[in-house]
């Protein structure tokens, strides 16, 4: 299904190596016609890393969705109950946050995004970037990718011989995923 006209909440959580992949998404996502609502977790939005400044990547978004970024969990509450979202991505989706969904802890404006989009029976895309991915965090995305409306970006190890744990979304799957995701279908290989 197109993303034209679809209302698409858009999460970035702490893994903030993977914003050069992922805003352009989401800019490439407004010029196909889709509706973004942007969605930070409180870590992505206020820390400055030595990826960016926190201030210049909300200015970046807010100009693309023409939008205020939702960064409160009182503010992602209603997401669901207003159907504000169509679908929602997760990208990226930091080992903690998938850790989080997996034992449903809502402690988060990204999380609490995703459960209130939840209780419309509406896809979720996961765009897994962890260090640990091939670690600790297999259990969450093993469990996650055995629930319903759940569906993955296609990812594979990060630099294997330095970080063998590691994994990283393939952005060029991004939107491909939340086309498939919109026809309840997973984008298959999920392991690059």
């Amino acid at each position: 299904m197109e993303v034209k006209g679809k209302k698409i909440g858009f999460v970035l959580t702490g893994s903030f190596c993977t914003f050069s992949k992922t805003i352009p998404k989401i800019k490439e996502l407004t010029k196909l016609g889709a509706n973004i609502t942007p969605i930070m977790s409180y870590n992505s939005y206020e820390l400055d890393t030595k990826f960016g400044k926190a201030n210049d990547f909300i200015k970046e978004i807010e100009e693309i969705c023409k939008k205020e970024i939702i960064h409160t969990i009182q503010e992602a509450e209603p997401i669901g109950p207003k159907h504000i979202t169509d679908i929602m991505i997760v990208a990226p989706a930091s080992g903690n946050t998938m850790s989080k969904l997996a034992c449903d802890i809502i402690d988060t404006p990204a999380t609490m995004a995703v459960k209130s989009h939840l209780r419309n029976n509406l896809p979720v895309v996961i765009a897994p970037s962890t260090n640990n991915g091939l670690g600790a965090n297999l259990v969450s995305i093993g469990k996650l990718i055995n629930r319903k409306n759940y569906y993955f970006v296609p990812f594979r190890q990060d630099n294997p011989i330095t970080k063998p744990r590691s994994i990283v979304f393939d952005s060029n799957y991004i939107i491909k995923t939340i086309e498939a995701a919109l026809d309840g279908e997973q984008i298959e290989p999920i392991l690059l």
